[in-house]
């Protein structure tokens, strides 16, 4: 059995090269991606291959994408509980682009390759603005074609504490009248937020059934949060997470 201290010494090396890569990628596809955008998604769908074949190498942390993952026009409200949730949406869509916080488009390649991709920049504290300009975009044509990726909870939450979904994603869904693909996941259990260790296991990004245009917001967020936290409750009790012992006790 891999120490704790050996593992972190793993985890360590798999960080600085991941991000080393990031870089390295990045450059060399830049001179491809200036003359046809086209190539910033394979750029990035490239990258996100390789972290996980290099997560699967290095750390033993290998990853499963389960369900069907779309391919048309619709909303994916994902769980979001560490960075390689989203290496494996990216990895398994064929145009991802999400909603984005602002301070992330001036992170050195990260932030020129999202914009490339059609990501959409957020200001804190002004989703709904940014939410409706992305509406009025769609109807001026604007938006590029793809699969918009959302956060319902608006960051990463580790596995078993609670967060609130917000309405952002329920004015999407309103708005766009496209189906809502929902993602469950169970990365965290593997993928610390704020930890160099990173576990092996088996990661899964499973999307689920859709979630048709026509529902009111109020029961829309019922079904999306009940599906998602349902599901993935399930994918992390199947890893070995103990959710009680995670969730704070409920007080009266």
């Amino acid at each position: 059995m891999v120490s704790d201290a050996f593992q972190w010494v793993r985890s360590l090396v798999f960080i600085v090269q991941m991000y080393l890569v990031m870089a390295l990628m990045a450059l060399a596809y830049a001179p491809l991606v200036l003359l046809d955008e086209e190539w910033a998604f394979r750029a990035v769908h490239a990258y996100c291959r390789y972290v996980r074949w290099s997560a699967r190498v290095i750390i033993g942390l290998r990853s499963e994408i389960r369900g069907v993952p779309p391919s048309d026009e619709v909303v994916i409200a994902a769980k979001h509980q560490s960075f390689f949730d989203i290496i494996m949406i990216v990895s398994a869509i064929p145009r991802p682009k999400f909603i984005m916080k602002k301070e992330l488009t001036r992170t050195p390649f990260v932030g020129w390759y999202a914009r490339k991709i059609g990501c959409v920049p957020v200001d804190r504290g002004r989703r709904g603005h940014a939410i409706q300009k992305m509406i009025e975009d769609v109807g001026r044509g604007q938006l590029r074609p793809g699969q918009l990726i959302i956060y319902p909870q608006g960051t990463r939450v580790a596995p078993g504490q609670p967060a609130p979904y917000k309405i952002g994603t329920a004015i999407l869904y309103e708005q766009l009248g496209q189906d809502c693909v929902p993602v469950a996941t169970n990365v965290g259990v593997f993928w610390p937020r704020r930890s160099i260790l990173r576990r092996p296991g088996l990661a899964v990004v499973e999307f689920l059934p859709r979630i048709a245009p026509g529902l009111r917001n109020a029961d829309f967020m019922r079904r999306l949060e009940a599906q998602i936290e349902g599901a993935s409750d399930r994918l992390m009790e199947e890893a070995g997470f103990s959710l009680i012992e995670a969730r704070p006790p409920q007080t009266t």
